[in-house]
């Protein structure tokens, strides 16, 4: 490597970048030109790269999903993925696969997410693109981290390199199959996925607080393929006293566990609940107030439970807080699996961001049964969340509604 490339290269991933506030503000500058209209080949080419990345789901989180495949004169002569944490990227492996520099000099990449431009766990991802001689860089999605954020792109152009960015469905694809990645990225708290399954009257339990099962095998069995996808499952006090769960995957395939998150105010958590009582199993954290006994964090803690102390004036803020904390210890997404209260305080605080509602063949009745939400919800119906509509899929007797809340 010459002087002058080190030297644009140093640049463009050390430069001082406008990067967007946490929350909702402008998403960050992206700098490509983009492409309304790819070729037909060249999104055939980006589909194969999306699916490609979903195989590493489950595997690299905090990092993100990305598939990457090198197609020289109309043929794919490489395909890569990032199969695992500290492994390779997936444009490392792609042109390891196609054979290496020697192979691929010439050749157009198709990626799913921007190629990194610093150094992690792995090398720069851009570096061995120019390495490997690609002429040009067809790119699904943007990298919204403050270390990528358009940097990579205009550095391989510097190099001589074609890069053209997607729009459209495709991109859509590939932001929403990251969407815990970037909510990270643009705000250091982790993407919540909010799940419950409610009879067709809307309860999610009977007045007694009975709710096994509502839903059917084959959404039980979905929701612990789900777990294994999420770094956290959470679940508030109320819900491990009365159903003294393990919160852990099981089923076939499962190949990560996710961290226990128990919201619990008062450190009521018993020490020997299956949650606490089986130190072989995956890390349990307990989120308490400021008002928590001395004494029992300490019992807790003594139990091998790690414990997050919640601030705030309200359940509302108090989930804000605990998010921010978990966010700074890696977790880039939990799974929300009740109960009604800890639900209600995540839609007050507004930090669900997509829904997944099992409604199953079930009449629960009374007054006193249990609501999804118990937070303090809209005064009118004017002021309610407005859900965009769902999807819809069947999943055994039960009918399986998805709605995305928000875009990250």
């Amino acid at each position: 490597m010459d002087a002058g490339v080190g030297a644009t290269r140093a640049s463009w991933c050390a430069a001082d970048r406008s990067h967007p506030a946490p929350g909702w503000g402008p998403k960050p500058r992206i700098l490509e030109r983009a492409m309304s209209a790819l070729a037909p080949t060249d999104l055939e080419y980006l589909d194969r790269a999306l699916q490609l990345a979903e195989r590493g789901r489950g595997r690299v989180s905090p990092n993100p999903l990305v598939g990457a495949l090198v197609v020289l004169n109309g043929a794919v002569i490489g395909e890569g993925w990032h199969a695992e944490l500290g492994g390779d990227h997936a444009e490392v492996a792609a042109i390891t696969a196609a054979g290496g520099p020697a192979a691929t000099r010439g050749a157009t990449m198709y990626v799913s997410l921007e190629p990194c431009c610093h150094q992690g766990r792995t090398p720069p991802c851009s570096e061995a693109i120019t390495a490997a001689g690609i002429a040009r860089v067809v790119i699904a999605s943007d990298d919204p981290s403050e270390k990528a954020n358009g940097r990579s792109l205009g550095m391989l152009r510097d190099e001589g390199i074609e890069v053209e960015m997607a729009e459209g469905e495709i991109r859509q694809r590939a932001t929403g199959m990251n969407q815990p990645f970037r909510k990270h990225a643009r705000t250091g708290r982790p993407w919540v996925l909010a799940k419950f399954a409610a009879s067709l009257d809307g309860k999610v339990a009977s007045s007694s607080g009975d709710s096994k099962w509502i839903s059917g095998e084959e959404s039980r069995a979905l929701v612990h393929q789900w777990r294994s996808e999420v770094d956290a499952v959470a679940v508030g006090i109320g819900t491990a006293l009365t159903d003294d769960p393990r919160l852990t995957a099981r089923g076939d395939g499962t190949l990560t566990q996710p961290r226990r998150v128990v919201f619990d105010a008062s450190a009521r958590l018993p020490l020997d609940s299956q949650l606490v009582a089986e130190p072989e199993s995956p890390p349990v954290t307990v989120v308490v107030d400021r008002g928590a006994q001395r004494a029992e964090v300490d019992a807790l803690e003594a139990s091998g439970v790690d414990v997050l102390v919640a601030t705030g004036e309200n359940e509302a803020a108090r989930v804000e807080s605990a998010l921010e904390q978990l966010g700074e210890l890696g977790i880039t997404s939990v799974l929300l699996e009740g109960g009604p209260k800890l639900a209600g305080a995540f839609l007050d605080a507004g930090e669900v961001d997509e829904l997944r509602i099992f409604l199953a063949p079930v009449l629960i009745g009374a007054h006193a049964a249990r609501d999804p939400f118990e937070g303090r919800g809209s005064e009118t119906v004017a002021e309610a969340l407005r859900v965009p509509t769902p999807d819809v899929t069947r999943v055994g007797d039960d009918l399986l509604l998805t709605s995305r809340l928000r875009e990250w």
